[in-house]
C-alpha cells in the first residue's frame, strides 16, 4: 500500500488507513505524527478521552479495537503489557483480511511476543515486531529508535511509518529479535536509573552535594545525558511530570528476569532491582515517573 503524503492527496493513490490501538504517554505522539504525515488514523484507547485529541489533527476516533480495524491496512498496537495487546488485537483482527499488517510496537517480553505471533499465524496476517525505544519526548519529537524485526517483504509497507515515529529504524532479522534486543536494553536502562537513585541518595547521606558528582564527570567517558535527565528530577524530588512511568519499568525488569529464567541465566542485581521498584510502586508512586525509585533510599523521605 502506497505511503501518500500530505502534498499528494489529490493524487489517484490510495491512502494507507492505520488502526492505532493504544494512546497512552507513547502512543498519543505517535499517532498524531502520523497523522501529520498525511496518513489516515483511526484511534482506540480503553480511556477514549486519552484517544480525542487526535479528532484536532484530523483522526477518528473510534469506539471499539475491531470498528477502528475494519478495512485498515496497518494495525498499530501500542499498550501496556502482554494480556492486553493480547486481548485488544485478537478483538481488533477478528475477520481481518489477509493482507492486513500487525505491527506490535509495545514492550511485552518474550513470551508476550511470541503469543502475539502464533495469533497473527492464527489468523492468517503478517506481524512486525517492533517494539521502540525512547520516552515521551522522543515519541513527541518523532525522534524514537525502532527495533524491527519480520518478514522482508513487509520491509516497504513499514518504512514510511516508522520515518513517521522516528528517527532510525534497526532490522534485526526474523519477529521476535526486537524484542529479545529491547529486552537486553531495557536491563541497562532501569538498571542506570535504579543505581543512579542509590548514588545521589548516598551523596546526600554522606553530606555531599549531588551536583558534585555531575560536575566531577561532565565531558568524561563516564557522562551520560540520560542520567542527567533523571538525576535532575531525583535532586529536585519531582516526579510527577513522568516521561515514563515508573509502574512500566518495573514491569520492564519482570520481563528481563523472565526472559533470564527461560535462558537459565541468574541475574541478582535486576532482582534486586525490581524489587526496589516495586517498593516504590507498592509505596503509592507508580503512575510518577521511574526516577521515584528514588524515594526508596532517600534519607529524608517519609
Amino acid at each position: 500500500m502506497p505511503f501518500q503524503g500530505p502534498s499528494d492527496r489529490g493524487s489517484s493513490s490510495p491512502m494507507t488507513t492505520i488502526a492505532f490501538l493504544g494512546t497512552g504517554t507513547m502512543g498519543l505522539p505517535m499517532a498524531r505524527n502520523l497523522l501529520r504525515k498525511g496518513l489516515d488514523v483511526r484511534a482506540w484507547n480503553r480511556t477514549s478521552d486519552r484517544a480525542r485529541p487526535l479528532e484536532a489533527d484530523g483522526g477518528t476516533m473510534c469506539d471499539d479495537p475491531r470498528a477502528a480495524a475494519e478495512g485498515a491496512d496497518i494495525v498499530i498496537t501500542m499498550l501496556s503489557d502482554a494480556p492486553t495487546v493480547l486481548d485488544v488485537a485478537a478483538a481488533a483482527l477478528d475477520g481481518a483480511p489477509s493482507s492486513t499488517l500487525w505491527l506490535q510496537m509495545s514492550t511485552i517480553g518474550l513470551e508476550g511476543m511470541t503469543r502475539c505471533l502464533e495469533l497473527a499465524q492464527t489468523v492468517g496476517i503478517a506481524c512486525v515486531d517492533a517494539p521502540v525505544l525512547g520516552t515521551r519526548q522522543p515519541a513527541e519529537d518523532a525522534k524514537l529508535v525502532i527495533l524491527a524485526s519480520g518478514p522482508e517483504d513487509a520491509r516497504e509497507r513499514v518504512e514510511p511509518i516508522f520515518d513517521a515515529v522516528g528517527q532510525r529504524t534497526i532490522w534485526l532479522g526474523e519477529a521476535g529479535a526486537a524484542s529479545r534486543c529491547k529486552v537486553v536494553i531495557n536491563s541497562w536502562i532501569v538498571g542506570v536509573v535504579n543505581v543512579l537513585a542509590e548514588t545521589i541518595a548516598a551523596a546526600r547521606a554522606l553530606e555531599v552535594d549531588p551536583q558534585r558528582f555531575f560536575d566531577a564527570l561532565e565531558g568524561g567517558a563516564l557522562d551520560l545525558p540520560y542520567a542527567r535527565m533523571k538525576g535532575a528530577a531525583m535532586m529536585a524530588r519531582d516526579f510527577d511530570d513522568a516521561s515514563f512511568r515508573l509502574a512500566l519499568a518495573r514491569k520492564d525488569a519482570d520481563l528481563v528476569l523472565a526472559a533470564a529464567s527461560d535462558a537459565d541465566l541468574d541475574l541478582p542485581v535486576m532482582s534486586a532491582i525490581a524489587d526496589r521498584m516495586r517498593r516504590a510502586e507498592d509505596d503509592g508512586h507508580g503512575d510518577e515517573d521511574m526516577a521515584a525509585t528514588y524515594w526508596v533510599t532517600d534519607p529524608q523521605h517519609g
